[in-house]
Order: structure tokens, then C-alpha cells, then sequence
């Protein structure tokens, strides 16, 4: 049987729909895979940039997420490739490199996380991605190749206007505005309503559209500034992280509880 591998996340953006991203910082556990599937997301985001995830604990959430249909995609630190490709080979479909500024540095990224032809990724054997049956080589570097997403992300000036270079390299499938480096970069911390955040999506948009690229929004969790973008046509959505839903759920449960609180 020829190996397959389903990616959820890149089925929606080929369809023109929202994927929706859910961010996996302080969650340890497997079992947040199912969960955030059956919240409805599409996608894990699994910091080991800025989180303390180890690898170990990313493989292991990886291969849940493939069998609870929502695919794992791993942020690792710029540049740690040996990270980034230990993760693709043990479950992950896909890779978010953040500061990538430049077609060359985009290049490389998709040198590093494809496998040939596209790349010159080193194959690693049989992993999760197909339900640990083994394949041959040519058979899985093309059924992963096929459903791997690899993310690049946009967060200073020099990326913005390099944008159209970027999404034109081969190999790279969505542009995703890091945007809080971004304000932080144009000296506006937070303002991410403010009009430069607003004209920096729409040349990345229009770059990522012209060369059939997906477009990406992370860091905008204000629901009274997310549409703006998403109406602009982002399509690949980082909708929030684990610990900012949980604190939220639990601060309206108090908030509900003290209400009730009998008056003295």
C-alpha cells in the first residue's frame, strides 16, 4: 500500500478555509492533542523556541496528534536544524522557523527540512507518520514532502519588505507575521491594530498569494483585531496558546463561583 500521510491543517488551506492553530507551551501531556482536537483546532503549535518543551516531549505529542487528526507542528529555535529534523522524523508535519528575513534564508530552511528533490533532507527511517509501516524511501520523502508544512516567519522590517523573494523560493508553504516581534521591531509594543501592522499583512498576503503561498497571522488574540486580518486573507491562524485559554476558563469559573458568595 502506497504511504499516505494527512495533514489536517494544509487540507484547509487548500481548501481556502481558516486552519486554526492552537499554541502548546506548558502542557506536557499527550493528551492535550486530543483535547485541542476535539476543541476543533486544526493544528498544535509546539514552542521549543520559547517554551522549555523538550524534543522528547514533542515526538510524544506529535504521535498522538497524528492519530487524534490534528497535526503537530513544532517551533524550534532559528537555525536548530538538528532540533527541527529530529522532530519531523519522529511525528511532527511541519516546522515553523521564526526570523527568517531574507530568499536566502528561506532557501536553506527548505533545504534543511525537505527531503530530495526539493531539499537535501536526510531520511530517517521509519517513523509515525504512517502508522510505523514501513515504505519505500522514495515513497515516504514524497508522501511527506507532499504533507509537511514549512512555515516561515515574518517579525522585522527587512522581512516585510523582502516578503515577495521570500514566498517565491520553492519549498516554503506559508508566510506567518510573527507579530508581536514585529511591533516590537517597529518600536509600537502591542499595537496590533496600529496601520503599519496593518500594511505589513497586506504586502505579506499579496506576496504569499502571487506565489501560491499560504498567509499566516500569530500573536493577534484581540477578537476585536483578528477579523482586520483574516478579512485581508490570513488563512493560517495561531487562535491562542494553552495557558492564556486555561487561565481564562478558570478566571470566568471564580469570577462566576464569587458571585455567588454569600453576603455576610
Amino acid at each position: 500500500m502506497p504511504a499516505t500521510v494527512r495533514n489536517v491543517a494544509r487540507e484547509k488551506l487548500e481548501q481556502g478555509q481558516l486552519a486554526l492553530g492552537v499554541g502548546v507551551r506548558i502542557t506536557r501531556s499527550v493528551e492535550i492533542a486530543k483535547a485541542m482536537a476535539v476543541a476543533g483546532f486544526d493544528w498544535l503549535f509546539l514552542d521549543m523556541e520559547h517554551g522549555v518543551m523538550s524534543l522528547e516531549a514533542c515526538a510524544q505529542i506529535s504521535t498522538a496528534a497524528l492519530d487524534a487528526g490534528i497535526a503537530p507542528i513544532a517551533r524550534v529555535p532559528n537555525g536548530e536544524y538538528a532540533i527541527a529534523t529530529r522532530a519531523l522524523d519522529n511525528g511532527a508535519l511541519g516546522i515553523v522557523m521564526p526570523h527568517v528575513d531574507s530568499a536566502v534564508e528561506a532557501r536553506e530552511v527548505v533545504n534543511r527540512l525537505k527531503y530530495p528533490p526539493v531539499g537535501h533532507r536526510s531520511m530517517g527511517g521509519i517513523g509515525p507518520h504512517y502508522g510505523l509501516r514501513s515504505a519505500s524511501s522514495g515513497e515516504a520523502a514524497a508522501a511527506l514532502n507532499a504533507a509537511n508544512l514549512t512555515i516561515v516567519m515574518l517579525e522585522t522590517l527587512t522581512a516585510i519588505t523582502n516578503a515577495k523573494e521570500i514566498a517565491a523560493v520553492p519549498g516554503i508553504d506559508v508566510l506567518l507575521i510573527g507579530t508581536n516581534d514585529l511591533c516590537a521591531e517597529m518600536g509600537i509594543h502591542g499595537d496590533f491594530g496600529n496601520d503599519r501592522v496593518a500594511d505589513a499583512y497586506r504586502v505579506m498576503i499579496s506576496a504569499a498569494r502571487n506565489h501560491g503561498k499560504f498567509p499566516g497571522m500569530a500573536g493577534v488574540y484581540n477578537e476585536t483585531i483578528m477579523p482586520r486580518y483574516i478579512e485581508m486573507g490570513a488563512r493560517f491562524i495561531l487562535a491562542g496558546q494553552d495557558a492564556a485559554f486555561m487561565a481564562a476558563a478558570a478566571a470566568q469559573r471564580t469570577g462566576f463561583l464569587r458571585r455567588l458568595s454569600p453576603s455576610r
